[in-house]
């Protein structure tokens, strides 16, 4: 962590601490005054003191409601960030079913299985009989080129992590699968 890191960590900190110190010290003379009275002379009693605390108080304050502004807009920036990712994702699938030529029924059980649910639940969800779902998802398997659900699931992952999928003329002619092109840089 370089020192430019450091302190966009340590700044809130600083901030509240500076703040915790002036609570503390016009609380304190508040304190005092009602448990000893008001005395003269003292350090608490100091109005240049004061006036500095105060004014430390209000440059934290300004600090404070910049940093608060920075983390909101932060919020709102990965909030646009997941609903376009949610939406590309979602546009990615749409893309691949039509690409593959799915059938509705195979988009359905398509979705299903990438959520994690079961043949048996599938078949409860779309009220059709096990073996149906079975055979819907060997057909889909068989469209996409994978063997199976992990690679399915696989191939939308790599897609998401590492960008679009090679097409299979980009990979090695005895490959005959899809690869990243994280996975052609391992080979």
């Amino acid at each position: 962590m370089n020192s430019l890191e450091r302190w966009r960590t340590a700044w809130p900190w600083i901030i509240v601490g500076l703040q915790a110190v002036c609570v503390l010290f016009l609380l304190s003379g508040e304190v005092s005054e009602f448990l000893w009275g008001e005395m003269t002379g003292g350090i608490v009693d100091n109005d240049l003191l004061e006036n500095l605390v105060i004014s430390v108080l209000l440059v934290s304050l300004i600090g404070s409601g910049l940093e608060v502004r920075k983390v909101m807009s932060r919020q709102k920036r990965l909030e646009n960030q997941v609903k376009a990712a949610s939406g590309a994702f979602a546009s990615m699938l749409e893309e691949h079913f039509e690409e593959w030529a799915l059938t509705p029924s195979e988009c359905d059980v398509a979705m299903l299985c990438l959520k994690g649910f079961s043949i048996a639940e599938i078949a409860r969800i779309r009220k059709t009989a096990e073996g149906t779902v079975k055979a819907q998802c060997n057909a889909i398997y068989r469209k996409a080129g994978v063997s199976g659900r992990p690679q399915l699931l696989s191939l939308f992952l790599d897609e998401l992590l590492y960008g679009a999928v090679l097409e299979e003329g980009d990979s090695d002619p005895g490959q005959g699968k899809r690869r990243t092109r994280l996975e052609q840089v391992q080979v």
